[in-house]
């Protein structure tokens, strides 16, 4: 978290996590009403909120920042933080409370933002927030989502998320886009959360065997895509490498934005169909797109066949 105050806060780097320790009841006091602005923010139903009295005051929350017409992080983003909301179940909305503010608040309006939601599948206990350009740039700087060097960036922010247990004056920043399950029981730990069922032991534990396709199958595509389970916030690619042209499928997989950009018409008709949940660019070398296009090809079930012409669709 950026601010003038926050300079001589000690902070401690773990992997990709940095737990930012404010200490105890006087950092509670010295972390609430006088450091947080109350700007008013308005929600995807239209409801009027304050950043401080409503959205942090007493709350644990996670927070970060996205646009809808996003082309890099913020599909992925979202996806992977509805995958987050489900592992956290019962607690959402009750023990932790999400927040995506969007930092291109003329365009997304309630009714754009709760279209955004609805095509995620978002749950209750996750509000999106929009409201004035101003007062959204002083809300993301004072909660560590803006930067400097950001508005340099491809996409005008970094997928930062960023938890903190308001009462206590506790934060912590880590990767919109890291692994679902790494961020539940990172979350639940720094929270303090409690596990009433004993787990097993990890002796117990049978060795993981992936494939490299089958990896990055599951840890990047898997939030949106399914095989031969129907369509999920993106296309089922059962069959894909039969229906697509090889060549293609890589270039799509390796620079979607760049064919999106140069008028691709299978591109524009997948963004079409599927607006709000774009392909985003995963920066895979050509090893892992092979790699995964064999794992699709494998689990689809049956042998590759010569590839028709593609025709302008959006399956």
């Amino acid at each position: 978290m950026r601010g003038r105050n926050l300079r001589s806060t000690p902070a401690l780097l773990v992997g990709a996590v940095v737990f930012l320790h404010f200490g105890s009841a006087f950092a509670a006091d010295r972390w609430g009403a006088d450091y947080f602005p109350n700007v008013p923010l308005v929600t995807q139903d239209g409801n009027s909120v304050h950043l401080y009295e409503d959205l942090l005051k007493g709350k644990s929350v996670a927070m970060n920042v996205i646009y809808t017409s996003c082309k890099d992080e913020c599909p992925l983003e979202t996806a992977r933080l509805v995958q987050l909301q489900r592992l956290l179940g019962e607690r959402m909305g009750k023990d932790i409370f999400f927040y995506s503010i969007t930092i291109d608040p003329k365009r997304d309006t309630p009714k754009v933002l709760k279209a955004y939601a609805q095509k995620y599948g978002v749950g209750p206990g996750w509000l999106f927030l929009t409201g004035n350009e101003e007062d959204i740039r002083l809300a993301t700087k004072k909660l560590g989502l803006s930067r400097v060097r950001d508005s340099a960036s491809k996409d005008g922010h970094s997928a930062s998320l960023m938890v903190g247990n308001a009462p206590a004056g506790l934060w912590m920043r880590n990767s919109a886009v890291d692994n679902p399950q790494f961020l539940a029981t990172t979350i639940a730990n720094f929270l303090g959360w409690k596990n009433a069922a004993p787990g097993k032991s990890y002796a117990e534990a049978r060795p993981l065997v992936l494939d490299k396709g089958e990896y990055f199958f599951q840890s990047q595509c898997s939030v949106c895509h399914s095989i031969g389970q129907g369509d999920k916030m993106g296309p089922d690619l059962a069959g894909v490498t039969a229906r697509r042209d090889r060549t293609w499928l890589s270039r799509y997989i390796t620079a979607p934005d760049k064919m999106l950009a140069e008028g691709d018409p299978i591109a524009v008709a997948l963004f079409e169909k599927y607006q709000y949940a774009r392909m985003p660019n995963l920066r895979l070398s050509s090893d892992e797109v092979a790699a995964v296009l064999s794992y699709v090809e494998t689990r689809s079930g049956a042998p590759r066949e010569q590839a028709r012409k593609d025709s302008v669709s959006a399956r």
